[in-house]
């Protein structure tokens, strides 16, 4: 095996991905592994482009757009199409992120709230049952 090839296995391994996971975004066109028989090879590209496709993962980026992000590189423009469209949705991305952290630290104040009153309210019931029996 070359120098600038990894099996499967060493992918995984790197990446901290499954099989099942290489095999599932070659399927999609996210990879393109050079098949020797059932082995499958991946280059410094493919490994170029699982680093985007993991990192545009972990920012909530659908597939399809990666999938479009990455097509894009080879536009012949240095990469300033790919870079101009990645900015975009990244900015509308983090727009959402930031909405649903805003949504989230809402629900989390009352539930927190919620929680205050239902501790009361308990207290209040024992203090009751006490002073009955």
């Amino acid at each position: 095996m070359s120098e600038t090839t990894m099996t499967i296995r060493q992918m995984c391994d790197a990446f901290d991905v499954t099989p099942r996971t290489l095999r599932f975004y070659e399927a999609k066109e996210l990879l393109f592994p050079i098949r020797e028989g059932q082995k499958r090879l991946f280059t410094k590209r493919d490994r170029a482009r699982l680093k985007l496709i993991l990192r545009g993962k972990r920012f909530g980026f659908s597939l399809e757009e990666i999938r479009q992000l990455l097509d894009l590189y080879d536009m012949g423009d240095q990469q300033q199409t790919q870079l101009a469209r990645t900015y975009e949705i990244a900015r509308d991305r983090l727009a959402d992120m930031e909405l649903q952290r805003d949504e989230l630290t809402e629900a989390i104040d009352d539930l927190k709230n919620q929680l205050k009153w239902g501790e009361k309210m308990l207290a209040s019931m024992n203090a009751s049952k006490k002073v009955a029996e």
